[in-house]
């Protein structure tokens, strides 16, 4: 995956962004947001013809290739699977932070991801509203770039300690007795912050504004992209086990952390029994 590559796609879901996601904000109309699976877990008409708009666009520019969308996974769970013989796949999330577009607050992201055979390869993190695209290509470093093609480096923060971290902490899918322990331990950090986006959580760590972040629930749509952008930034992450994360794997948490160290100390100060 190339610079010419990566940056066809930012453009891609710039204009999704612009002729799909923006027109809807704050303008959703009576039956244009939808329950999935429950109460935290919605859909709205632009998520879907976001995803059309984005699905269709890699297909014109990758022939072949194998387009694993949020929305299409919903509708049909076995696309997933399609995921691990691909030989080039794009995990697309077309509106990430859908409770906050629906509810109209400014924290949504248009993720993307290009998976080589198993292997995340390159990573965009849109932000409709900021009009700018995290980038990340697997082994040339990750940085936000504008529509003019002006780029920013992204670099983590700088190891602290733990009670000096600023983290973001998604504890509400954590299954007991996991919840409640780590709830109890989140004084042990300095801030704990909760976007309910992951886009901009990531986005937010591989900048450097915060040190840590940690899910349970991994989806590859919702982390894959974010995943590389902080790893390209210089930052450290690997599942609760400390076995590596991967675009195939669906559960058993992730932390992300600034290296080794950083995620060694968080682990034990909010994880260990």
């Amino acid at each position: 995956m190339g610079a010419a590559a990566a940056a066809s796609i930012a453009g891609l879901l710039r204009a999704a962004a612009r002729a799909e996601i923006l027109p809807r904000f704050r303008r959703l109309g009576v039956g244009a947001v939808r329950v999935k699976s429950g109460p935290l877990d919605l859909v709205t008409d632009a998520d879907e013809a976001a995803e059309r708009v984005i699905a269709a666009g890699l297909a014109a520019r990758f022939p072949g290739c194998v387009v694993v969308g949020e929305e299409a996974c919903a509708a049909d769970p076995a696309l997933l699977g399609r995921l691990a013989g691909a030989d080039l796949a794009f995990l697309v999330d077309p509106v990430d932070g859908t409770a906050n577009f629906a509810a109209g607050l400014p924290l949504f992201g248009c993720m993307a991801a290009a998976v080589i055979r198993g292997e995340i390869v390159a990573a965009w993190v849109h932000d409709p509203l900021g009009d700018d695209t995290a980038i990340a290509l697997r082994g040339e470093g990750a940085w936000i770039e504008s529509p003019d093609g002006n780029r920013l480096d992204l670099r983590v923060a700088a190891p602290a300690p733990v009670d000096e971290m600023v983290a973001s902490v998604s504890w509400t899918y954590l299954a007991e007795p996991l919840r409640s322990r780590v709830a109890a331990r989140l004084p042990r950090l300095r801030a704990v912050l909760g976007l309910r986006c992951a886009a901009h959580e990531y986005r937010m760590a591989a900048g450097g504004h915060a040190h840590a972040l940690l899910y349970n629930r991994l989806m590859p749509w919702d982390h894959a992209p974010g995943w590389l952008l902080h790893r390209e930034a210089g930052g450290y992450a690997a599942r609760f086990d400390g076995s590596a994360y991967g675009p195939l794997v669906t559960g058993g948490g992730l932390i992300a952390a600034p290296d080794r160290a950083s995620w060694d100390a968080l682990h034990a100060a909010l994880l260990a029994p």
